[in-house]
């Protein structure tokens, strides 16, 4: 069964709840292994006031018996403390749209006769379902061996530099300030950096890098468009609010590049085909090929700032500023667990289709005779062919 799941519920709404489906048998887990994820999520410099209000915490409603999965349906659910704010009260019409956001383009589709509407379900509220299900989904990957794990590497004009520094050692790194940025100079310059946008009433953006570690090889097609591995991914990062760039591997550096200098190659250590670079990322022809994924996502500066900026009204027709609606100056460095999390949605769903089975018991078994990049893998019979 392929991996999917749904989310519902709106910004300032009783609840968030999600649906995931796909998640075999026999997979440990309960409450207390992801509700850290959800409070990774809540952290991060240049959060906004909301942040001080909910303290989010997990429910699973079903799916899980005696700890473990039992290959049915999982159902979650957090409760929006901020919602006995609004709950019976009249809330002032919203009839100037924001800027940036879905206000007007929601308004437009849906026929809404107020914007409040478009925000309420548009709103990043909706990415602490897909960090309860990406959580869900690492604790799968990770009895494969598999890891996700993220960082920031630039917010605003600020870089940060890394050398050879391992993914491992970036990713605990990461977590060692709230910058979630591994290199610590850079992360002082960048909360610098963030702290004068709050002086100016402004909003930053940033670039994230997030990394899966020990994918084996073979996951994702070349058979159809929708099938490639980069796609996919692309597709789930581009969902997140707010990111409006992705690149897997070198991708924008390679395009500068003439193709002998943009590849990988291909050498022999002993019996392994292994790669002394990895510009592409991780992955070639749309299957992962056992290198480590790379993909960088642009996250855009939050359309929601002090400052005002021009609209209409249109109920009146009239030019006017927009009002503020409370939110972060830069939530780069929370958006990181929200991308690992779509990451390792995708790696999930991804492996579960090269695998199949129904428990984690048959997968295991199945995952162990993978094929690898090793000369006796391969079963070639070095003879001519007539393909056609």
């Amino acid at each position: 069964m392929p991996l999917r799941f749904m989310t519902a519920g709106e910004s300032h709404g009783p609840t968030v709840t999600a649906i995931l489906e796909g998640i075999p048998a026999g997979l440990k887990l309960d409450a207390s292994l992801l509700n850290p994820e959800l409070a990774r999520r809540q952290k991060g410099f240049g959060a906004g006031g909301r942040m001080k209000i909910e303290r989010d915490k997990l429910t699973i409603l079903s799916g899980i018996m005696e700890g473990k999965t039992i290959g049915m349906p999982i159902s979650l659910l957090v409760e929006n403390l901020n919602h006995k704010q609004w709950k019976e009260k009249e809330t002032p019409p919203m009839t100037a749209p924001r800027p940036g956001h879905a206000d007007l383009t929601g308004a437009v589709k849906y026929g809404y006769n107020d914007l409040r509407p478009s925000l309420e379900r548009a709103s990043a509220r909706e990415t602490t379902m897909r960090v309860a299900v990406g959580a869900i989904c690492k604790t799968f990957l990770a009895e494969f061996g598999i890891i996700v794990g993220g960082y920031v590497r630039s917010i605003g004009e600020v870089d940060a530099d890394f050398g050879e520094t391992k993914f491992k050692s970036r990713f605990d790194a990461a977590e060692k300030n709230d910058i979630r940025c591994p290199d610590a100079e850079a992360a002082e310059m960048m909360r610098a950096r963030i702290n004068a946008c709050i002086r100016e009433k402004d909003t930053l953006g940033g670039v994230i890098e997030i990394v899966a570690l020990d994918v084996p090889v073979g996951l994702g097609s070349f058979a159809q468009w929708d099938t490639r591995l980069e796609a996919k991914l692309a597709q789930a990062v581009m969902s997140v609010q707010a990111i409006k760039g992705v690149e897997i591997g070198d991708a924008f550096e390679n395009a500068r590049l003439p193709g002998t200098k943009a590849h990988d190659a291909i050498v022999l250590d002993d019996e392994n085909l292994v790669r002394p670079t990895n510009r592409a990322g991780g992955i070639e022809g749309g299957i992962s090929n056992g290198e480590p994924i790379i993909i960088r996502a642009a996250m855009k500066p939050i359309a929601s700032t002090l400052t005002p900026q021009k609209t209409v009204d249109l109920v009146s027709g009239e030019t006017r500023e927009t009002t503020y609606e409370r939110s972060d100056f830069c939530p780069v460095p929370r958006a990181v667990p929200v991308l690992e999390a779509v990451v390792a949605i995708t790696l999930a769903d991804a492996l579960i289709e090269k695998l199949g089975g129904d428990s984690i018991a048959e997968m295991k078994t199945r995952f162990a005779t993978l094929k690898k990049t090793k000369l006796s893998d391969f079963d070639l019979d070095n003879e001519p062919h007539i393909f056609w």
